[in-house]
């Protein structure tokens, strides 16, 4: 039997996990003492109301080799292959985590750099369950889901890029956009980072922004699609509503973006992914 794991950065959340038949391994969220798992012991509800009242960011903490080689060795143990499918190795040390984990059997153990986190990981993790559902092997899957993760992409509207910038996730020149007035930084993914990679007056001048973009780099709709947020489900579905009557967007859906996503994009947060053609 195959069997696909993924961290808590791939915004599944845990009812959705328990229906792909996945195993979610949660990175912590660390509040001041307070110490959380991801998705486990704090929701992302919890998660945002929390960080409403905290002057600190809070920190996040990668998973250890520990818990992979624990995990690793039940399926292992029970004659399984795993495929183990993880953000980006340059925003967290879990996948390296993973590979350390691994040794004492790799030749049953494939693990995925995806580059990516949040439901851009979390697309790569779905279409690791479609595949395997249609029986082909964990070497080929494997195979498969390296070649896609590069036609991945995501654009994301934040309020600001100072939780980015305080999580060290991009530079204190780059978060300058954040401070100006009226103005929407608009984030993506490239080669395994955030990057700032745009500016607009306004939200409505955001989504066209975006609109622009997935133009220039055609959506595959032999994919799902993804929108997300972060604690902002009005803004959510303007952002929608704008870009499907747009793009003629039909098979898409919704996800949270979760704690340890959530410490560095902060609330007010929208974003679309999507496989490229």
């Amino acid at each position: 039997m195959i069997r696909i794991i993924t961290d808590s950065t791939s915004d599944i959340g845990k009812k959705h996990g328990e229906e792909l038949g996945i195993d979610i391994v949660p990175l912590g969220v660390i509040f001041g003492e307070e110490t959380f798992s991801d998705g486990v012991t704090i929701t992302a509800k919890e998660f945002y109301k929390k960080l409403e009242t905290v002057t600190e960011l809070p920190k996040t903490s990668q998973v250890s080799p520990f818990q992979f080689e624990t995990l690793f060795k039940k399926y292992i143990d029970d004659g399984d292959e795993i495929i183990g499918i993880f953000l980006s190795h340059k925003m967290s040390g879990t996948y390296q985590s993973a590979v350390i984990a691994s040794e004492f059997c790799p030749e049953k153990i494939h693990l995925i750099d995806s580059l990516n986190v949040t439901v851009c990981l979390g697309l790569l993790v779905e279409e690791a369950v479609r595949l395997k559902n249609t029986g082909m092997s964990a070497k080929d899957i494997t195979e498969k889901l390296d070649e896609i993760k590069y036609k991945l992409r995501l654009f994301a509207i934040v309020d600001t890029l100072k939780y980015l910038q305080m999580g060290g996730r991009i530079s204190t020149t780059s978060a300058i956009v954040g401070s100006l007035l009226d103005i929407n930084p608009i984030i993506g993914i490239y080669d395994g980072l955030v990057e700032s990679v745009g500016k607009t007056r306004g939200k409505k001048a955001a989504y066209r922004w975006i609109e622009k973009k997935v133009h220039e780099e055609v959506i595959d709709t032999s994919y799902p699609i993804c929108f997300a947020n972060s604690n902002t489900p009005e803004l959510m579905e303007d952002f929608i509503k704008h870009l499907s009557s747009k793009l003629h967007i039909k098979n898409s859906y919704i996800s949270d973006i979760g704690p340890v996503v959530g410490t560095h994009a902060g609330p007010g947060a929208v974003c679309i992914a999507y496989f490229t053609k």
